[in-house]
Parts: structure tokens; C-alpha cells; sequence
């Protein structure tokens, strides 16, 4: 596998770059139609003025994330932390780092909170197929796979991810297209969830995105041979329970609870 898309003037432009760039845009475009469901009133300006807080801190707090996990392979290195062009870059870090971006922008432009919630309702479905999508940037740079398989095993995939997964004469469990497919199914489902929520559901998507994405990213995280560690458990998977459990939460709070009226 070749880890580069292309050269512009000597510099080499990595696939992982051009797949996650990809992604953000594919989300974009999905806030974008969804904001247009006129009864909830949202803007679309809104939501860029939100991703401009947010997009920065998301990466920052993506590789953050990483590095703090695999501080030992940095320390003596320290500028390594910069170089994000082989990978590096974790979900849920960039997941943080983007809630404080929409906290900050919040109280900046003192939104309603019930408004955020819309918001994020209409941007939950273009975060995940953005996932989806840049999943295959960890196919193109051969990592977060998954453990050894047989090649009886691995037959069941097309030819471009057996040669893809076939590291150092070994074959290997192609998380990244499960992860990839399940995006793409929760993100279908959250369209379809959205244009249906009731206008004082404010939330509910994302909380659905939360219960959704965590489940299928537990169950896979267990076939990873690369996942970051506290003590002796797989930290996704200490993040996925707990996003599940506020997910379900609120949902229960949400749909027990009568319509409001926006609140700050």
C-alpha cells in the first residue's frame, strides 16, 4: 500500500489526509441539507461559526489524546507530536476536543442550549458518515486493524483489502471496514431518525449517535491489535460505555420528561 496520494511541489499529500479532509467535507454537506428542515428553525451559518471553534480543538485534541496514551514512544522525541501525517489522530480526543469548541462558542455568542442540541442533532449524522469515511485512511497507512486471520478467513473480502491487510506475510482482521460499515448504517439510520424527531426532542439524535457508535466501536475495539490502554483495559472501550450510559440517559430523561421552551 502506498501511504501517498500525491505530490504538490515536492511535498507528498498522504491518503489519510485526503480521506479525512474527505470526511469533514461529506459532513458538511449532510449539516448543510439537514439544517434546512424549516421547523426547527436552524442556520447553517450557526453551525459554521460552531465548526470553526470546534474543527481546531478536534484535532488537538485528537492527537492529544494519542500522545498522552503513547507518551513513552514521544518523550524523547518531542517534536514527533507534530507529525500527524502517518496517523495518530483518536475519535474520541477529537470528540472532546470539539465539545469544548461548542461549549466556548456557546457562551461566546450566548446561544440557547435546546438551539446547540438542535444543532448537533442536524451534525451528528455527517459526524459519523465523516468517520466512515475517514476510516479508510487507517486502510491506506495498514493500521488500527486487527488480529491475525487465515486466508480462508480473509477470501471473504475483496482483492484490494486482502492485498491491504497482508502485512509482513501475515493477513490481518480489517477493523476499519467494520468500523466503516457500521458508520455508514448508524449514519443512514440518524438521517432517517432526524427528519422524523419532534421538534422538543433537542438532542435525541446525538444521544442516539452516542448509544450507536459506542456499541459497535465496544465489540470492535476487541479484535484491535493497537488499542490505547489505562492499566489493563482498552481505554475506547472505557469510553464507550460511558457515552452508551449518557446516551441512554438522556433519552430517558428526554422522552419522559413534557416539552419546553428554549432555555439557556
Amino acid at each position: 500500500m502506498d501511504p501517498v496520494a500525491f505530490n504538490i511541489f515536492g511535498i507528498e499529500i498522504m491518503w489519510y489526509a485526503v480521506l479525512i479532509m474527505s470526511g469533514v467535507l461529506l459532513g458538511l454537506l449532510v449539516t448543510k441539507i439537514n439544517t434546512n428542515r424549516s421547523d426547527l428553525n436552524l442556520s447553517y451559518d450557526d453551525f459554521l461559526d460552531a465548526f470553526i471553534y470546534a474543527f481546531p480543538l478536534a484535532l488537538i485534541g485528537a492527537r492529544l489524546y494519542y500522545v498522552i496514551f503513547e507518551w513513552s514512544n514521544y518523550k524523547d522525541n518531542l517534536m514527533e507530536i507534530f507529525n500527524v501525517r502517518g496517523g495518530g489522530l483518536a475519535i474520541h480526543g477529537g470528540l472532546i476536543g470539539a465539545l469544548l469548541g461548542v461549549i466556548i462558542y456557546k457562551f461566546v455568542k450566548r446561544k440557547p442550549t435546546n438551539y446547540m442540541l438542535s444543532l448537533a442533532d442536524a451534525a451528528a449524522p455527517g459526524l459519523i458518515l465523516a468517520q466512515a469515511v475517514g476510516r479508510w485512511g487507517n486502510f491506506m497507512n495498514q493500521e488500527a486493524h486487527g488480529g491475525p486471520v487465515s486466508q480462508s478467513f480473509i477470501e471473504r473480502f475483496p482483492a484490494f483489502i486482502q492485498k491491504g491487510m497482508l502485512i509482513n506475510g501475515q493477513h490481518y482482521h480489517p477493523t476499519f471496514l467494520y468500523e466503516s460499515i457500521w458508520n455508514i448504517l448508524i449514519g443512514l439510520l440518524l438521517i432517517f431518525l432526524f427528519w422524523k424527531r419532534k421538534k422538543h426532542h433537542e438532542g435525541t439524535i446525538l444521544a442516539w449517535y452516542m448509544i450507536l457508535y459506542s456499541a459497535g466501536r465496544y465489540f470492535i475495539e476487541s479484535l484491535r491489535t493497537d488499542s490505547l490502554y489505562v492499566g489493563n483495559l482498552r481505554t475506547a472501550q472505557v469510553i464507550s460505555i460511558i457515552m452508551a450510559a449518557l446516551g441512554a440517559l438522556y433519552l430517558v430523561y428526554k422522552y419522559t420528561r413534557k416539552p419546553n421552551k428554549l432555555t439557556n
